[in-house]
């Protein structure tokens, strides 16, 4: 029965997991027009017992890009402000990903969780 347990409680480590990756993903598709907003990422790790936990949150690295709007209000004296380094096609492809991983560890969850009720089925007998 302990298995049983274990694997219902990795699943849902898998879950939570996509879940906030899948939450960072949306905040970057709704800032991607943002200015001076830098794309969000999270690690995974693995646990003890074979779950997995996010790590802490990263913003991307990778430089902000120069736009040419001389009428933004951000803009300084050549018409440039920085712009988001959030590029759409990465974070729907992430969000694609996220979802097909947690969909994974739903099934996961819902076949331990049919084994145990199974089980008890035959313990009553």
């Amino acid at each position: 029965m302990s298995d049983l347990i274990q694997s219902l409680a990795l699943a849902a480590s898998g879950m939570d997991a996509q879940a906030r990756r899948l939450r960072h993903v949306t905040e970057n598709i709704a800032n991607a027009d943002t200015p001076g907003y830098r794309r969000k990422t999270v690690a995974f790790h693995a646990t003890a017992d074979g779950g997995v936990r996010t790590g802490p949150v990263r913003l991307d690295p990778r430089s902000l890009p120069q736009v040419f709007d001389p009428a933004h209000p951000l803009a300084d004296e050549s018409g440039h402000y920085l712009g988001a380094n959030v590029d759409p096609v990465i974070e729907l492809a992430d969000a694609r990903e996220a979802r097909r991983s947690y969909d994974a560890n739903l099934r996961m969850f819902d076949q331990a969780r049919q084994m145990t009720q199974s089980l008890l089925e035959l313990l009553r007998r």
